[in-house]
């Protein structure tokens, strides 16, 4: 799964009893996690410049100085802790720890900096984090593959590459919106990847759902089946997404 950053603090209660429930059924959960606002607070707090090109944060040092200590720190640490809290187990991780996420700089860096595209996951040390009974959560900052570089990665192209190369059936986008909208705004039930650019040329896909499509596109090219996105806040969403079905928009090849 992928959490939004604008979205975890209007998670309710129920959706990390959802990932308890999963996690007693022998469900894998996974999450990989965003934190845009926070970020963006906190740079401006300490008088930090930001500003986005093409939905990539320009990422200077200073700036991914700030994005590690948000993402790794604050938000991770507060998922694990609402995850435990439901009465779950959970175990935070970011892109560099046992060097779990290998980055290359994305091609255009000259404009964006630090920003990387994933080239690598250590998808053992996530396979182990969960065979010892924990729900693994992941800040999407990577490692250039000599360990010296750390990068800011988009958390839906993070989430896209984990579960590409987990190999896992389905990647969940948990977000503030119910799904892909068609021009009517009417949430559109299943959309394929030929629809999506179509979309993205008429502009009825726009702004940040463009990153989250690209990572579905990216990902389903792999071994993922579907991507679901689904609104955060709706009532027991993991449940009926893995076993209603009917909700969000799903995006299949």
């Amino acid at each position: 799964m992928k959490c939004g950053g604008s979205t975890l603090a209007a998670l309710p209660e129920s959706f990390f009893a959802d990932m308890r429930q999963l996690q007693e059924e022998g469900i894998v959960t996974v999450i990989v996690h965003g934190g845009g606002p926070a970020i963006s607070d906190t740079l401006s707090k300490l008088g930090i410049e930001t500003e986005f090109v093409n939905g990539l944060r320009r990422t200077t040092e200073d700036v991914l100085d700030v994005v590690e200590m948000v993402l790794s720190g604050k938000i991770n640490k507060e998922i694990v802790r609402r995850i435990q809290l439901a009465g779950a187990s959970a175990l935070g991780l970011s892109g560099v720890d046992g060097q779990l996420i290998e980055a290359v700089p994305v091609s255009n860096a000259n404009e964006v900096g630090l920003v990387g595209d994933v080239t690598k996951v250590n998808a053992e040390l996530i396979q182990d984090v969960v065979q010892m009974g924990y729900i693994p959560v992941i800040a999407p900052v990577g490692l250039g593959a000599d360990g010296g570089q750390r990068y800011n990665i988009n958390a839906d192209t993070a989430a896209g590459a984990v579960a590409s190369h987990l190999g896992v059936e389905q990647m969940i986008v948990v977000t503030d919106v119910p799904g892909i909208m068609n021009g009517e705004k009417q949430v559109l039930p299943v959309v394929t990847v030929a629809e999506i650019e179509a979309m993205i040329q008429s502009g009825v896909i726009y702004g940040g759902m463009i990153p989250k499509v690209r990572a579905a596109i990216a990902c389903i090219q792999g071994r993922v089946k579907e991507v679901v996105i689904v609104n955060g806040s709706e009532p027991n969403v993991l449940s009926k997404v893995l076993k209603e079905g009917g909700i969000g928009t799903r995006i299949v090849r």
